[in-house]
């Protein structure tokens, strides 16, 4: 059967926009697709995945041990469904890079990773070397296929639709060996990095933590994500969970603000899908202005300042 099954990313009480994401990158297969949504009390979220434009049907599965976003849990589940299906597509999210390679091992197929293009059925296309060059991966159409989609490289599908919710029992128990410890996260009430249309982000030039707080300060005057360089986040600024690039998180933010980032080519991965790019940096010949739709040569330390007073 010649079908997609998407696996939903929610945080309990609402779906992340990376599964309509994977909606659109269904579509471009051109198959029919279904979503799954695993959690415990997920009528809400299954109701949110129900109206994602194409689904076919939605299989809700709510289980108390599913609750929370553990691989070794997910993934049981999932293989227990997959029979009916082709093509089984996840998030290149953190939730997704975990799961996946799960669910692979499971069916005993190999994975494809981080698809931005879709050439035909099994054909895609892929970024490799941080971005620099593109290569196109050929899957074999004879073994299903599991793969994670580049959510920076896709839209959103629209949420008209009005697919029926499938309810089903959890056909696994509770891992034995994995436990969940809980869930820490340096955003706060903000919103999350992968999905905010707005992102700030801070480099080494902050030189401390205590100096980070002006990137907090302006992200919440417009509702921004906030993100930060490896560098600083090695250097003990922020947690790593904001960390932006290559070894963090790819985002595609509407608006990208980038403040005493030099531009490393592994930061420029993580944003080069951005919509506009604004970089404030007192290094004229800084890299990142070669990406930067506005590039603005001054002191970060007076141009938040100036922005805040004038957004305030």
């Amino acid at each position: 059967m010649s079908k997609t099954l998407i696996i939903a990313e929610h945080d309990g009480q609402n779906l992340n926009s990376s599964t309509a994401k994977c909606a659109s990158c269904a579509t471009a297969i051109g198959q029919e697709f279904d979503i799954i949504v695993m959690g415990a009390s997920i009528n809400e979220i299954a109701s949110q995945a129900a109206a994602i434009d194409g689904t076919g049907s939605v299989l809700s599965i709510d289980a108390e041990h599913l609750a929370n976003p553990l691989a070794a849990n997910h993934a049981s589940e999932v293989v227990a469904v997959a029979g009916g299906y082709s093509h089984i597509l996840g998030p290149s999210t953190t939730y997704g890079r975990d799961l996946m390679p799960r669910i692979a091992a499971l069916l005993g197929v190999n994975q494809v990773s981080d698809i931005s293009a879709v050439e035909g059925a099994h054909q895609f296309k892929r970024p490799i070397y941080a971005g620099n060059a593109i290569v196109e991966v050929q899957a074999p159409e004879s073994v299903k296929l599991v793969a994670t989609v580049r959510v920076a490289s896709w839209k959103s599908a629209g949420n008209t639709g009005s697919a029926t919710v499938e309810a089903r029992s959890a056909s696994s128990t509770a891992s034995s060996h994995t436990r969940y410890v809980g869930l820490q996260s340096g955003g706060g009430e903000r919103p999350d990095l992968q999905s905010a249309a707005r992102v700030i982000s801070g480099g080494r030039a902050l030189a401390s933590e205590e100096n980070f707080e002006l990137i907090y300060s302006l992200a919440d005057l417009i509702g921004a994500g906030t993100g930060a360089s490896r560098a600083a986040v090695d250097a003990g600024y922020c947690p790593n969970d904001m960390q932006v690039g290559q070894t963090g998180k790819i985002i595609a933010p509407n608006l990208y603000i980038a403040f005493g980032i030099s531009g490393a080519i592994q930061h420029i991965t993580g944003i080069k899908d951005a919509g506009t790019i604004v970089a404030v940096n007192k290094d004229v010949d800084a890299p990142i202005f070669e990406v930067a739709d506005i590039g603005l040569a001054a002191d970060l330390f007076s141009v938040i300042p100036e922005m805040k007073q004038l957004l305030s």
